[in-house]
């Protein structure tokens, strides 16, 4: 379908100021963003005679702006959203995640996944970074649903040595081409499920294919001690020693590094996906931003699964990613907002490889939001920008576009879209499970 926005305010990313025009899109492509006026003219500098509207959306001064990028989450964990509350990570892991993780199958985490995009719509986001089980059925479910996902693998000693390798390989060759919405990374599920001779493996399999590699990292205290306690080094030491991140990558949550393991990230180019919500909510401590933009280091956001979080919701992460960061540094000016918008979405591109998504221009692909500006807590207009992360709410997103397809807007999903079966399956699955 063809379309266009006029009559909008619009924030490309290119940078961070605002301008006013309009944002054409034709089929799955951003075709024009500009002042716009006088369609011909406009026409003729994009060398076309015209162009047919399926739609024409007047913005009322609202603002479009590239749609967030969710870059660490567990989708189909909306089973466990206030299941096991209030307990210390190994505890809520060990023992309340993985036994009801245990009794999952492939259809359950289909319509799982589904809620999980339900949300992800609501709060803006266009694409996910998904670690979970039974990727065929994730995949599945986000293209189904029109939702952009780029998945890795959360391959551990859990599911014993060669079985994670061979699937890992596996759905690297098949999922990576399964749609055009979807993508899949090598990588494990953390330092401390795997034995070593399995993270030799998945860094051997990066260096056949030249792949980048994620995983959860340095996200306890615990977790890094334990890791001195069996290799005498830090996990980002430990992975690098093995040539993990020759060819790129990152890792998830990064809360407890220090500055050598900084500057291995720095080095390497690789990429810290901070978590705040989940770091606060399970103790995990605040991660060193600050220290990581200095540095220039990559930092995206993503908001990790519902059951630690307990929300998919990116307003929520980008207003406690400067808010810890103050409190950490004791610094009101640290963690500049407009770094923070910038994270949620074109740093979040560059960690998932989707350059395509990362800004509003042309030939870049149609993830667009719609911010209602015409509610109290975006008002008056002081800036924009800086309002997004520091007051910005779910119930501002007017409308996601993902791949030129609107999917959420004003309140309601596409009528392809039946949220009340997903509710009811999601229901049905948990109360089966208990």
């Amino acid at each position: 379908m063809n379309y266009r926005f006029y009559n909008a305010k619009i924030l490309t990313m290119k940078t961070t100021d605002i301008m006013e025009g309009e944002l054409w899109v034709q089929d799955d492509k951003i075709l024009y963003v500009g002042e716009g006026g006088d369609a011909a003219a406009v026409c003729q500098s994009l060398s076309i005679e015209s162009i047919l509207w399926d739609r024409e959306i007047d913005c009322g001064g609202n603002l479009l702006m590239p749609g967030f990028k969710d870059a660490h989450t567990h989708s189909a964990m909306t089973f466990l959203r206030s299941y096991a509350d209030d307990l210390p990570l190994q505890d809520w892991l060990f023992q309340q995640v993985f036994p009801m993780e245990d009794k999952l199958d492939g259809e359950m985490i289909y319509h799982l996944t589904k809620l999980a995009v339900l949300e992800y719509l609501t709060s803006g986001i266009t694409s996910i970074f998904d670690m979970y089980l039974s990727p065929e059925d994730t995949a599945r479910a986000c293209v189904e649903m029109g939702m952009r996902c780029v998945q890795v693998s959360g391959a551990s000693g859990q599911e014993g040595f060669e079985e994670s390798l061979a699937k890992m390989e596996e759905r690297y060759h098949s999922l990576n081409n399964f749609d055009s919405l979807h993508s899949y990374f090598i990588g494990f599920h953390a330092e401390y499920t795997c034995s070593k001779a399995l993270l030799e493996q998945v860094a051997a399999m990066a260096h056949k294919y030249k792949a980048p590699v994620f995983t959860h990292l340095s996200e306890t205290k615990a977790e890094v001690e334990g890791c001195r306690e069996r290799y005498g080094m830090s996990p980002v030491k430990l992975l690098n020693s093995l040539g993990m991140f020759d060819y790129g990558g990152g890792g998830y949550h990064c809360v407890w590094m220090d500055e050598e393991d900084m500057d291995i990230f720095a080095e390497r180019g690789l990429s810290v996906v901070t978590n705040p919500g989940s770091n606060t909510k399970l103790a995990s401590g605040i991660a060193p931003i600050s220290a990581y933009l200095k540095r220039g280091v990559n930092v995206a956001v993503g908001t990790d699964g519902s059951a630690s979080n307990n929300c998919l919701d990116m307003f929520r992460e980008m207003f406690l990613v400067t808010g810890l960061a103050k409190l950490r540094e004791q610094d009101a000016a640290a963690v500049d907002a407009l770094e923070v918008l910038k994270m949620a979405t074109v740093n979040g591109a560059k960690a998932m490889n989707l350059p395509d998504t990362d800004v509003l221009a042309a030939g870049k692909q149609a993830d667009v939001i719609l911010i209602d500006l015409h509610q109290p807590n975006m008002q008056p207009l002081n800036n924009i920008a800086k309002n997004l992360v520091y007051s910005g709410s779910k119930q501002n997103v007017k409308m996601t576009m993902i791949r030129g397809r609107i999917l959420y807007e004003n309140g309601q999903f596409a009528k392809e879209i039946d949220e009340g079966e997903i509710y009811g399956k999601a229901n049905e699955i948990i109360n089966n499970l208990k």
